[in-house]
């Protein structure tokens, strides 16, 4: 099973569009996945789900489920703030340690409206991950400029991001 994480609580997120395009190229490729939104984190996780609080909160512990049950996950990441969001990095906070993620593969996807693609994000979250012994494939995949090529019907309008995407796919299906 891969996991789609779309890496926002941003609701109708570029991340969670690129997820479903991420989606359809593992159903193409006869991959059986699941996309895990952090849009749909409980609002107030931070208190009442983490530290003093684990386990306590069902929503988000449907959340972490997902996570856990993925042998492969995906992370489509916005950047914010030349990092990823806050969230995400809460999100993975409240995931068991160790355990949680560690001894599975991750593919990293970096989204900006800017010229780098999420290119520090994609860094910090790199160094997060493999601290977790998740192991991070060497094709990580930057889109910058993504507000030009996302299209209002959830398209993506450029070959080569959409190349990059499917080998990008092709080799975590293979892994």
């Amino acid at each position: 099973m891969i996991t789609i994480v779309a890496a926002t609580n941003r609701p109708a997120s570029r991340a969670r569009r690129i997820a479903n395009i991420y989606a359809k190229m593992l159903d193409e490729l006869g991959a059986e996945y699941q996309i895990l939104d952090l849009a749909d984190l409980p609002a107030d996780f931070t208190t009442s789900a983490l530290y003093g609080n684990l386990g306590k909160n069902e929503a988000f512990n449907r959340l972490v489920r997902q996570a856990e049950a993925a042998d492969k996950l995906v992370f489509i990441v916005p950047e914010y703030n030349c990092s990823i969001p806050g969230v995400l990095k809460s999100f993975i906070d409240g995931l068991p340690y160790p355990g949680g993620i560690r001894g599975k593969k991750a593919a990293l996807v970096g989204l900006s409206a800017g010229t780098q693609g999420g290119l520090l994000a994609l860094s910090h979250l790199t160094d997060i991950l493999m601290y977790l012994g998740t192991t991070v494939l060497p094709a990580r995949v930057r889109l910058p400029g993504l507000d030009q090529h996302l299209l209002s019907n959830g398209e993506l309008d450029n070959s080569l991001y959409l190349q990059l995407l499917k080998e990008q796919a092709q080799e975590l299906v293979a892994s």
